[in-house]
């Protein structure tokens, strides 16, 4: 029953060779777009390419890989020495799971539909289907646990740059888009989006 327990938690499939992540597990699939040759193991440098990948520009994409793979990387990585290339392993991602968040994954990575709901029942009063600004502001405020600097500091730097990435012309951060930024499809769907106006500028030229 024990050992069937952990083989169901870290599910580590691979296929021709690539780390395929748990398909309940949510996180791992939110954190896997970054693992950019899919051997499980995301490093600065791919953290880095995939914020470049969806749009962001050099200075947040560089502040990015250096916050995450700083913050992450020991976390995800028990037992093991202490690594100057700052890798995460994305099997172990759940172990970096930090305090001040929304709930919406729960220890072992997988997705929680009420406490996603609740985000919207508590701080959506503009529009049922999204969030202003202030309202996100009020989201991060009320997730704040006493003496949790890091985890406040961790949950603020990914909400905002959320928010600067994708609300729309009116400033709404449509829930739609919160969806799929948990399961990480929302990271493909802006890489996918980003390339096919690249190639069509590049036709046009």
């Amino acid at each position: 029953m024990g050992s069937s327990s952990v083989s169901e938690t870290q599910n580590i499939q691979e296929v021709s060779g690539k780390f395929v992540p748990n398909e309940h597990d949510a996180l791992q699939r939110h954190v896997a777009f970054f693992d950019r040759n899919h051997d499980g193991i995301v490093y600065p440098w791919e953290t880095f390419l995939g914020f470049r990948a969806i749009g962001c520009g050099l200075l947040l994409s560089s502040f990015s890989a250096i916050f995450i793979n700083f913050g992450l990387s020991r976390q995800t990585r028990p037992g093991k020495s202490f690594s100057l290339l700052f890798p995460i392993e994305v099997r172990n991602i759940h172990k970096a799971k930090h305090g001040s968040d929304s709930g919406v994954y729960d220890s072992e990575g997988r997705f929680v539909p009420c406490k996603f709901e609740e985000i919207f029942i508590k701080h959506a009063h503009t529009n049922p289907n999204a969030l202003t600004s202030n309202e996100l502001n009020g989201l991060l405020k009320a997730n704040r646990e006493p003496n949790d600097r890091r985890g406040w500091l961790a949950a603020w730097t990914e909400w905002k740059i959320l928010y600067l990435l994708c609300k729309d012309k009116h400033g709404l951060l449509h829930k739609e888009t919160i969806r799929a930024v948990y399961d990480g499809s929302l990271f493909e769907r802006m890489e996918k989006e980003r390339s096919a106006a690249a190639a069509k500028k590049k036709d046009i030229v």
